[in-house]
Parts: structure tokens; C-alpha cells; sequence
């Protein structure tokens, strides 16, 4: 009887399978077919008026969801992130407007919202509240704040000077500086959660807080950490805007906190901890401002963008939940 034993699988095609089951390899997918079916659907969907609108509309974004990302790996998560950072182009808004250098005011405004998330981090490690309640409370504390501080009215900053205006609306030859920053932000953060040491205790921590604690790893602290950074790319990220609109508005940022969210846990974050990389998240992101371009394009009504929206992040989380269970 003739015995024949099966090949050693080759390894590009072991690569190849990898690849295939990868979370990333599925969402790049995913946008190139809706960019298909987006050039035949609208003569306007590929102009680069279009494509230049919806990358700076996600590259600022894109910052607080590398902060967002972080957090969910550690185990934590950020309902504030909006409300902060409204609060930091208010706090920066109205120093420029008692006579402070805008430089000076926006490292005013990023000291402070890096202070709020060290606030909810001590709450979280030290009091034992959960990252939920805790940034809950925040938020509706932060647009408070922006709220009674402007009595409700965005102010107007039209004598900012030119070289901060620069900061959001300034291009360097045909790019504009914003996505430069943006895409140095993910690259850094990217790097140091992929290759650091540091960075790979919050995998550690948001796997499994107690072994990690077990282990030797210094829980708290990397929680109190993690929380601390999200508020603070935030808040780096309202002076941004503000650079770019010319305006501190105290509503800004309503709703952002679920598009965040929503964006790192498509892109493979998880809600219970432990998974999730800043690539798949801006690929999050990248996702839903297709989706968004799409329907204002397609003249979709902006109460079903809303309804699309939160049935795209229902579906993420069942997907996330699913996974969850599968793997436990």
C-alpha cells in the first residue's frame, strides 16, 4: 500500500492565509469597494475637492482615536473626548482673548485637558469608579464648563496671527500640514505600541488586569496613563481645530466621542481590552468618513446618516462581542 504524506504548507501561502484573517486586510477591502461603487454612484466622489474635504475631516479625528485606541487596549474607554476637546479650544480661545500668546494659551488648554484625564485616572485606579461613570460625569461637566464659560456663543478669533492659523490651515507644498501632523501622530503612537516595551504592558493589562498585576506589571499606573494621554491628544486636537476655523465653538464635538469609538472598534479594538492597533482604527476612521462622504453626496437625509451610523457601530460591537466570545 503506498503511504504519501502531505507537503509542508509553503510559506507564502501561510503568509497569504494570515494575511486574509487579519482585521485590516478586511476593512482596506471593504473602502476599496466603496470607492468602486462611489465612482460610478457620483461624478464628484473622486474629485480631489472631495478626497482633500474628507481626509481633513478625519485627520484631526484620527488624533483623538489614537489616544481612544490606547485607552481600549488597557481596558479603559472615554465618553469626555468631545466635551475636552470643545474645552480646550475655549480655554486656548478666551486666553488669546485676554491678551495671552496663542502658544502660550494652547499649551495652557493641553496642560489642563491633560490634567482632566489625570483627574479621571485617579478616580479609576485610586477610588476604583469605572472609566464609564467617571468620563460620563466628565463630559457632561467639560461642555459645562465650555458652555458657561462662552455663554453658549462660539468666539471669534480673527486676529489670530498667521504662522498659528498655519497650524490648521496651512499647506506644506500640496499637503496640508494637517495631515502631516495627523500622520506623524499615528506613526509615532503606532511604532511605540508595536515596539516598545512600555506600551506592550497596556496588551498585558487589558488582557487580563490581575495576571498582569501578578506578573509584576504596574497596573494602575499604566491605566492612570492611558487615560491621562487620551484627554491629552484631545486636547491637542481641539487647538487644531481651532487653528483651522478661526473660532472656539463650545458645542463642537457633540457626538464625537461614539464616531471615535466606533472607528477603533472596527479597526479591531475591543471593548473588554487586550486587542486592537492604531492602523485598524484609522482604517476605522477612514471607513466612516467614506461612509458619511457617500451619503452627503448620494443627498442622503441627515437624520438617516445618523441612523446608518449607529447601525454601523451596533454591528461593529456585535462583531467585537462575537469575537470575544469565540476566542474565550
Amino acid at each position: 500500500m503506498e503511504i504519501t504524506a502531505s507537503a509542508p504548507a509553503e510559506p507564502t501561502t501561510s503568509t497569504l492565509h494570515k494575511l486574509l484573517r487579519m482585521r485590516e486586510t478586511g476593512l482596506i477591502a471593504i473602502i476599496l469597494v466603496m470607492f468602486v461603487i462611489m465612482s460610478f454612484a457620483s461624478p464628484y466622489f473622486l474629485t480631489w475637492v472631495n478626497m482633500r474635504a474628507m481626509v481633513m475631516a478625519f485627520a484631526v479625528e484620527g488624533i483623538v482615536v489614537v489616544g481612544m485606541t490606547i485607552l481600549l487596549i488597557s481596558g479603559g474607554i472615554d465618553l469626555s473626548v468631545g466635551s475636552v476637546t470643545a474645552l480646550s479650544m475655549v480655554i486656548a480661545g478666551w486666553l488669546f482673548l485676554q491678551g495671552i500668546d496663542p502658544w502660550v494659551a494652547s499649551a495652557i488648554a493641553i496642560a489642563a485637558c491633560t490634567a482632566i484625564g489625570a483627574f479621571m485616572g485617579f478616580f479609576v485606579t485610586r477610588v476604583g469608579l469605572h472609566h464609564f461613570i467617571v468620563s460620563l460625569a466628565i463630559m457632561v461637566i467639560a461642555r459645562g464648563a465650555c458652555l458657561l464659560g462662552t455663554g453658549g456663543r462660539p468666539l471669534g478669533l480673527y486676529t489670530l496671527p498667521p504662522e498659528f492659523k498655519f497650524i490648521g490651515q496651512g499647506t506644506i507644498g500640496p499637503i496640508p500640514l494637517v495631515i502631516i501632523i495627523f500622520l506623524v501622530v499615528v506613526l509615532v503612537f503606532d511604532f511605540m505600541l508595536r515596539r516598545t516595551t512600555v506600551f506592550r504592558k497596556v496588551f498585558y493589562t487589558g488582557s487580563n488586569e490581575k495576571a498582569a498585576a501578578y506578573s509584576g506589571i504596574r497596573t494602575k499606573k499604566v491605566i492612570f496613563l492611558t487615560t491621562t494621554l487620551c484627554s491629552a491628544l484631545a486636547g491637542f486636537a481641539g487647538i487644531i481645530y481651532m487653528a483651522r476655523f478661526g473660532s472656539a465653538q463650545p458645542t463642537f464635538g457633540l457626538g464625537m466621542e461614539l464616531n471615535v469609538i466606533a472607528a477603533a472598534v472596527i479597526g479591531g479594538a475591543s471593548l473588554t481590552g487586550g486587542s486592537g492597533t492604531i492602523f485598524g482604527a484609522i482604517l476605522g476612521v477612514v471607513l466612516l468618513s467614506v461612509v458619511s462622504s457617500s451619503l452627503a453626496l448620494l443627498d442622503v437625509s441627515v437624520y438617516w446618516q445618523d441612523i446608518i451610523r449607529g447601525s454601523i457601530l451596533l454591528a461593529a460591537v456585535s462583531i467585537d462581542h462575537y469575537l470575544h466570545k469565540k476566542r474565550g
